[in-house]
């Protein structure tokens, strides 16, 4: 009896020795492990393509992607310079179209007068009042006009203007200039180094380059 059950395991390990090997191949496959996996090797894509570098080499190639803009643009403008990308081979879902509307400008204003010659008789006022301030020629409904001080809100120009009073200003006012036409910019989130360089080679409108976007 022990005889027979020692003989059973010898043979047992003989065939599963056998299989391991792929002796049995084709008729029973062996096992997929180690360096007797083609089927494995075979669906790998591109594997001749695969490089190791160094994690020092690993960090210099992150650090050159970068997102990187160009503008302002105007409204003419900023179709022609996706034109001309799309041209140079770059597609459309490469970069992002940003559009920025520039903050209003308020005035400490006077005028607008009949004419030139009134409008310098009022600043030869201003001059002995000791005020400082320039004319305005644009635009039409402001023009001709005197400028005694440009602000970003509303309310610094109210301020500038109570002190221009308390100088003997009397028919001054704040004004808001209309709002200037937008600005477009065509933003890349992520270019490497190549595409930086394609990129900076593509003639865009105006002379205008890619830049590293605004932190």
């Amino acid at each position: 009896m022990l005889r027979a059950l020692a003989a059973l395991l010898i043979g047992a390990n003989l065939l599963f020795f056998a299989w391991a090997r792929g002796w049995l191949d084709p008729a029973v496959p062996p096992p997929q492990h180690g360096q007797r996996e083609p089927a494995r090797l075979a669906a790998q894509l591109n594997a001749d393509t695969l490089r190791i570098v160094s994690p020092q080499a690993a960090s210099a190639a992150a650090a050159s992607v970068a997102c990187v803009e160009a503008g302002p643009f105007n409204d003419a403008d900023v179709g022609s310079a996706e034109q001309a990308l799309i041209a140079a081979g770059l597609p459309g879902d490469l970069w992002k179209r940003r559009e920025l509307q520039p903050p209003p400008v308020w005035l400490v204003y006077m005028g607008r007068f009949n004419d030139a010659a009134q409008r310098r008789a009022r600043s030869d006022a201003l001059q002995k009042l000791r005020v400082a301030h320039e004319a305005l020629d644009a635009p039409a409904e402001l023009a001709p006009g005197l400028v005694l001080s440009r602000h970003g809100s509303r309310e610094d120009a109210e301020r500038a203007l109570a002190a221009a009073s308390a100088k003997g200003v009397k028919t001054a006012r704040a004004v808001a200039l209309p709002p200037p036409p937008p600005q477009h910019w065509l933003r890349v989130p992520r270019a490497d180094a190549t595409l930086q360089a394609r990129l900076g080679e593509t003639a865009l409108p105006g002379g205008t380059r890619f830049h590293r976007c605004p932190r």
